[in-house]
């Protein structure tokens, strides 16, 4: 039997409209990790029973808010991850999991993030506000984050919870190295990056098809695809054809 610390526990945040997002993420995790990972999507429809926080303009994705009822999800108790799922991962997952620190309730990179347009993905609002971007990747102490109940998770504005205001101290939330939370095109590039975040768009998008580091999510795409010797366009034409 697996003791529970040995377990990674990640939350992936899941958006109906981006699927093969979440899918390909996931799996990332999975290829590379060397010890047993619980991957769990934050699915609003999962949710129903403790969110019922209306969407507002500023909620780029499903998950802009829902994301930290993480602590809750997990009782409170032990470590765990949230992730954006615009993400990949490039190496082993426990390297960061060795990176807990009891010290803080939440460690993040610490980006100094100013977004250069105003309009995201999908057509959705573009914001800038301090700290954007450290909700995107955290390590989630759960037991420190117990001021994140449900009822505070439905009512707190956006910028207290992107901004941490549910702790007692900015000296709560620890630093992550950038490479574990690598802006691709906002950051210049960088082999070392362990954990891409396609926060400017991704290679799934027409717009952003050439984008810095495409090959490596169509690479994932391609193998969390991949089935015996069936080829992934051969799969998808298949698929068309049943629709």
């Amino acid at each position: 039997m697996t003791a529970p610390d040995e377990t990674i526990r990640v939350f992936i945040g899941y958006d109906s409209r981006q699927a093969v997002l979440y899918n390909v993420s996931a799996h990332s995790i999975i290829r590379h990790s060397s010890r047993p990972v619980a991957i769990t999507p934050i699915k609003l429809e999962h949710l129903t029973h403790v969110f019922n926080r209306p969407r507002v303009a500023v909620q780029s994705t499903e998950f802009s808010f829902s994301r930290f009822l993480t602590p809750y999800l997990c009782d409170y108790r032990g470590w765990a991850l949230f992730m954006d799922c615009d993400t990949v991962v490039r190496t082993d997952l426990s390297e960061l999991w060795n990176l807990r620190d009891d010290r803080y309730a939440v460690m993040c990179v610490k980006h100094d993030h100013q977004p250069t347009t105003t309009v995201k993905f999908l057509g959705e609002q573009q914001t800038s506000y301090n700290k954007k971007n450290w909700s995107s990747v955290m390590l989630m102490n759960c037991a420190k984050c117990a001021a994140l109940t449900p009822d505070y998770v439905n009512t707190a504005s956006g910028l207290e919870l992107h901004q941490f205001k549910w702790l007692e101290s900015d000296d709560l939330i620890g630093e992550l190295p950038r490479d574990w939370n690598f802006l691709v095109e906002y950051y210049k590039h960088d082999d070392s990056a362990k954990l891409l975040h396609y926060t400017e768009g991704g290679p799934y998008y027409e717009a952003t098809r050439d984008i810095d580091f495409a090959g490596e999510w169509f690479d994932d795409f391609r193998i969390a695809n991949s089935s015996g010797d069936s080829d992934v366009h051969a799969l998808a034409e298949a698929a068309k054809r049943r629709q």
